[in-house]
């Protein structure tokens, strides 16, 4: 084989390694360095009042699901519609935090499919979103009373997801048998 081959073989698997690894870090529960840790502390305005502030210390006090999302995020449609059922059907709060995203493009994307969040953060700039380790949207947290990270679902929830992982979750966060 020539040495351009060669190099082209070997970056060719360098990529492929680091897109698989890529694609496993983040799903599931947190990894030991951000398992537990306090939701970042900050301030953004809600997306539907900008000049009302939406803040770290409101996904306090119940066991609550953030879930960061944004119009040009293909799986975000993907999961909406369930969001939408979630948010009709369960009694646990859903928050949203609309990521890298244009204010008049949410708002109108949510008055078209449904909003499901009690409220909405917008992070434009994505300085929420980086201090959570958000690598793409959609991600969704469950964080329990004290505003603590227990589970990161990493891409679109599904039926699947919420059945067998989040809901079972949620329920033994609030203290229900399940």
């Amino acid at each position: 084989m020539t040495t351009r081959r060669l190099l082209a073989i070997g970056t060719l698997m360098a990529l492929l390694l680091a897109l698989g690894a890529g694609s496993r870090m983040g799903s599931g529960p947190l990894t030991r360095v951000t398992s537990g840790a306090v939701i970042p502390d900050f301030s953004l305005p809600r997306l539907g009042h900008p000049q009302q502030l939406f803040n770290s210390a409101d996904l306090r006090g119940s066991v609550t699901l953030l879930n960061v999302w944004a119009t040009w995020c293909v799986g975000c449609r993907q999961e909406h519609d369930l969001l939408v059922e979630i948010a009709r059907t369960s009694t646990v709060p859903l928050y949203g935090l609309n990521w890298r995203d244009r204010r008049t493009d949410a708002r109108r994307w949510l008055r078209r499919l449904g909003d499901p969040y009690r409220a909405t953060a917008v992070d434009g700039d994505g300085r929420v979103g980086a201090a959570l380790g958000v690598a793409g949207a959609p991600e969704t947290y469950v964080l329990d009373g004290e505003g603590r990270i227990v589970h990161r679902h990493v891409g679109p929830i599904t039926r699947e997801v919420w059945r067998q992982t989040l809901s079972p979750l949620l329920d033994r966060l609030r203290g229900r048998a399940g």
